[in-house]
């Protein structure tokens, strides 16, 4: 199971990290492809964590999405 975390922007102008994993994923690499064709689709919807409660983060809300980074940026 792989787990990432999402810098979310929404519609709205918000900003919140949610927390998503994929239990079917290899990679953080794949649960992030997962998660980002999931958001992409009109109808796409998302179940992520936010503060250890769950969230549902729907496609046509989100303006922008950040992934955390997985190493040193230089």
């Amino acid at each position: 199971m792989a787990k990432i975390v999402l810098r979310v922007r929404l519609i709205g102008g918000e900003r919140l990290d949610v927390t998503y994993e994929d239990p079917d994923a290899g990679s953080s690499d794949e649960v992030t492809e997962r998660a980002l064709d999931t958001l992409a689709q009109d109808y796409g919807v998302l179940r992520a964590e936010h503060g250890g409660r769950l969230m549902v983060l729907y496609g046509r809300g989100v303006a922008a999405v950040e992934v955390a980074p997985r190493g040193a940026v230089i």
